[in-house]
């Protein structure tokens, strides 16, 4: 029996889909064929730093507590300025997590790294096949660093819905009580670029000013009265002990781009396998099937679109009359990315009604933007070339002026536009 192109196309589709839910009872999408997250030895960063501490073919001694995580902030790019704190007890160390010891957060547009004060160094490094991996970074009972991936107690928390089903990262706003526990009754707040500040921040603390109420930098009870409020403060020092920490700030402006970014990463993380996986199957039915079209090409198209939507910050919440942060951190941020002859650039911050100048996200310079599927990838680029073009409809927020100066910053700096 044959069954007809129009058929094989949706029986492929049906197929692709099928095998997600049926593997959710007994293996996860991400660790069947042909990603097999679990089983495959990763190629990042960090694990090629892990590969020369098992060989002995690291110079100098990274140490442990603070000097570990500045080694592995140096080895891996990722700027100290971004330091943001949390303090409530949502992640894998919450035992050592207090307001008075939260936890330190570091990012780059490649990479996430965590320290807890007396705790290890977590991270998140970008793969060019699996995305995001996990590890911790801790001494051995020799007291050298010990490199070890995470396959397991992470992935509870981050490879579910919050992070588009697929292994990811997930910012939350939650309503701690003075240990640090979130009181979950009251509710939590998944957070990107479209959350109302009103809704950001709880259980974390906050530097610099914002004209509009957050939730950072309190505790609550039960009956608390749950109001945002104004509450800015230029340094955590008198709450924390800062010489536990690189910084003491918890700087307001790398929130709102660790916001932003993280969902983006997600989007780009979760279209990036389900398209490889759609092939996969296409060419298990149909080894001369063309991967940009059928099942493939439909999954492609729908990944592009999120991508894309997000990508040109549609539906950012409003910033109001604007936000103050630490100048260290946009400074560090702005250098990382190019710049056109005349110094426009995708990482120009404006912070008041929206985050950026240009409202094109810098994460097209990300190793996750770059490394995407060649199919995916197409459909993505074309995508954002209409926007820019002003066809897309639902894109009417930029205007013509602004859309002029993205298309002339994404033909100066990025590969494969012109």
């Amino acid at each position: 029996m044959f069954l007809r192109k129009p058929l094989l196309k949706i029986f492929a589709l049906n197929l692709f889909w099928l095998q997600c839910v049926m593997a959710q009872g007994n293996r996860d999408v991400w660790d069947l064929e042909p990603i097999r997250y679990s089983d495959t030895m990763p190629t990042d960063r960090l694990a090629g730093l892990a590969k020369k501490l098992e060989e002995r073919k690291l110079e100098g001694q990274p140490g442990q507590g603070l000097k570990a995580l500045e080694f592995v902030l140096e080895y891996l790019n990722v700027p100290k300025e971004s330091q943001v704190l949390v303090f409530s007890k949502t992640s894998l160390q919450n035992s050592r997590i207090t307001p008075q010891n939260p936890r330190s957060l570091f990012f780059s547009e490649n990479a996430y790294v965590g320290y807890v004060p007396g705790g290890a160094v977590e991270v998140i490094a970008h793969d060019a096949v699996l995305g995001p991996v996990f590890y911790l970074v801790e001494p051995d009972k020799d007291g050298a660093m010990k490199i070890e991936r995470d396959t397991n107690r992470c992935l509870s928390c981050h490879a579910t819905s919050r992070t588009e089903n697929v292994p990811g990262m997930l910012i939350r706003s939650v309503y701690a009580e003075e240990s640090g526990h979130p009181i979950l009754q009251l509710g939590t707040h998944d957070v990107a670029h479209e959350t109302p500040l009103a809704d950001r921040w709880g259980g974390w603390f906050v530097t610099g000013r914002s004209s509009l109420p957050h939730l950072g930098n309190r505790v609550f009870k039960e009956d608390s009265d749950l109001t945002p409020s104004s509450i800015p403060i230029k340094s955590v020092g008198g709450m924390v002990d800062v010489k536990n920490y690189l910084r003491p700030t918890s700087d307001i402006v790398s929130l709102l781009v660790l916001e932003h970014q993280v969902k983006m990463h997600n989007l780009i993380n979760s279209a990036a396998m389900n398209y490889r996986r759609s092939v996969y199957f296409m060419k298990t039915l149909n080894p001369d099937a063309d991967s940009a079209q059928g099942s493939a090409g439909e999954i492609a198209d729908s990944g592009a679109k999120d991508i894309v939507d997000y990508l040109f910050f549609k539906d950012e919440t409003d910033l109001g009359d604007g936000v103050e942060g630490d100048p260290g951190f946009q400074q560090a941020f702005v250098k990382r990315f190019p710049k056109t002859k005349d110094g426009e650039s995708l990482a120009e911050f404006r912070l008041y009604g929206r985050i950026f100048k240009n409202r094109c996200s810098y994460m097209v310079y990300s190793e996750a933007f770059k490394g995407m599927p060649v199919g995916l990838k197409q459909r993505v680029i074309a995508r954002m070339k209409r926007v820019v073009a002003g066809e897309e409809e639902g894109f009417e927020y930029l205007k013509e002026s602004e859309r002029k100066r993205i298309d002339t910053i994404l033909s100066e700096t990025l590969d494969g536009w012109k």
